[in-house]
């Protein structure tokens, strides 16, 4: 069988197969159709990306395209993969002839949703907001989605079925809510609305390659989230729970923890602290967040047909970084409240919309690991086995939180620039700086701080696995090199802005 992969519903993706509308679609078009058609618009985004392996400068420009649709406050929604990165955003209207310049107003990555804003108020005039359903809707209605495909300039509409409501990871580390349908989303449909009735009940994001008739839309719920969390004016993301939790199925790990018949819940793996104070404990068996009840598969009633894993409720519950839980402890029940927040640090994290930084050094560009760093590795088996049978961080400290001794990981981010400098050495690219003179790097900015305040001949570097060579390089050599290998390869800076400033923060010793 062949594999099926989730993909952003992008116009630059390839064109999957357009469902045509049932003629029974039109004869059912409600009075507001014409209306509705009116407030879905396209979107055309220039991107211009980061470029990890060279991050003094950025990708070459994109040209896509996606949908967006008219909502209060005089806003259009679209998805963050749409605009995210974007140089310049224009909407048009169906059936105009014009693009009108938009800015993004506000942007989630990790619900993949966004706002546009245009400075021509009468544009609202003629095309209102699409009302939004405030409940969810049921597996087998029937949806249409509206959006502007790939294969065609005008509105398209296609007709489906709601087949499930599921809680899924997005984009690590949010999870939400997701409603599968069997209408095609093609390339160009990510950020059009999908209607059931007369409203609006989600935002098209991704399709599925070497799947027909699947896509996946982000349901009303998660956009009044993201909406409200903007309203707010100090966006704070989506609070989750950090702690590993397994089914309770086994009755032998019943018999363990010997519960008494009936008791259903989530066991505690790992909790997401080992401070002695936080209210999780190992064993732990949680069987109620809030008050809604948890089955052993781990799962809680989402409506009359459709369950979800409990995690769902985190969203709905918690207040003030507190979520109420009920556990099972040595066979005792107790009622706990566990602190919940958005933010997730990582040893190795997202750049979130950022441009990455840097730091040339002679021949030598110093960046820090991101998952935009890791998409080549992660993307080849191989190489990710190599790495992590040499013992490169990059593979085995991929989940990993920072520590006392690493607030991230600090790599070589490009190939050695040509340098006799360099004469016999290996390149270092994808290797992880482990110290510089004996002294062990804890992020960029630490490695730039060493190196600005160095005063030996000579600076040692090694690196953080099992085969890397060490590298032994004249300090005021590598000084008197960065700037021929900035001339000689088009380089406007040697570092980013961040890390200059920490650079030009010379001491008197310098």
């Amino acid at each position: 069988m062949g594999r099926a992969f989730l993909v952003l519903a992008l116009s630059f993706f390839p064109l999957m197969t357009v469902r045509a509308l049932a003629a029974e679609t039109a004869a059912s078009a409600s009075p507001s159709a014409s209306a509705l058609e009116n407030s879905v618009v396209k979107v055309f985004s220039t991107l211009r990306g980061p470029d990890p392996y060279k991050p003094w400068s950025k990708a070459a420009p994109q040209e896509v395209t996606g949908s967006g649709v008219v909502i209060e406050g005089r806003r259009i929604l679209t998805n963050a993969h749409v605009v995210g990165y974007a140089s310049q955003v224009q909407i048009q209207a169906n059936g105009a002839g014009d693009k009108i310049p938009a800015t993004v107003l506000a942007i989630s990555r990790g619900m993949d949703l966004a706002l546009l804003k245009i400075d021509d108020d009468s544009f609202f005039a003629s095309h209102k907001a699409v009302p939004r359903a405030n409940v969810l809707p049921d597996v087998r209605d029937a949806v249409l989605a509206y959006g502007y495909p790939t294969g065609g300039t005008s509105l398209s509409i296609t007709k489906g079925i709601v087949s499930r409501i599921e809680f899924v990871r997005y984009n690590f580390p949010v999870s939400g809510l997701r409603i599968q349908i069997d209408a095609a989303i093609n390339p160009g449909n990510s950020g059009g609305p999908v209607i059931a009735g007369e409203k609006m009940i989600g935002l098209a994001f991704a399709g599925m390659l070497n799947a027909q008739n699947i896509g996946y839309i982000i349901p009303n719920e998660e956009i009044e989230l993201f909406l409200r969390d903007q309203e707010s004016g100090a966006p704070q993301g989506k609070p989750a729970m950090r702690d590993v939790t397994q089914t309770l199925e086994n009755p032998a790990l019943r018999t363990y923890l010997k519960l008494a018949k009936g008791v259903e819940g989530a066991v505690v793996m790992t909790p997401a602290s080992k401070n002695a104070a936080y209210p999780l404990k190992e064993w732990d068996v949680i069987t109620h967040i809030g008050e809604f009840p948890i089955d052993n598969q781990g799962m809680v009633k989402l409506n009359a047909n459709s369950r979800v894993r409990f995690q769902y409720r985190v969203q709905q519950l918690a207040k003030d970084g507190e979520l109420p839980l009920t556990v099972v402890r040595q066979g005792a029940p107790l009622k706990i409240k566990v602190p919940v927040s958005a933010a997730h640090p990582m040893l190795i994290a997202s750049l979130q919309g950022n441009y990455p930084s840097y730091f040339i050094f002679g021949p030598m560009v110093f960046s820090r690991a991101t998952t935009e760093f890791m998409a080549a590795p992660n993307g080849n088996p191989a190489i990710l086995g190599g790495m992590a049978f040499a013992g490169n961080p990059l593979a085995t400290r991929r989940g990993d939180a920072p520590d006392s001794e690493r607030e991230e990981l600090v790599v070589i981010a490009a190939p050695f620039f040509p340098h006799k400098l360099m004469n016999g050495y290996s390149t270092r690219f994808f290797s992880v700086v482990d110290s510089v003179n004996g002294v062990r790097v804890r992020s960029l900015a630490h490695l730039v701080a060493l190196l600005r305040d160095q005063t030996d001949e000579l600076l040692t570097f090694r690196f953080q696995q099992r085969d890397a060579e060490m590298l032994v390089v004249p300090r005021k050599d590598m000084l008197a090199a960065t700037e021929s290998v900035l001339t000689d390869n088009g380089i406007r800076s040697e570092a980013s802005p961040d890390m200059l400033k920490i650079w030009n923060e010379k001491t008197p010793a310098n």
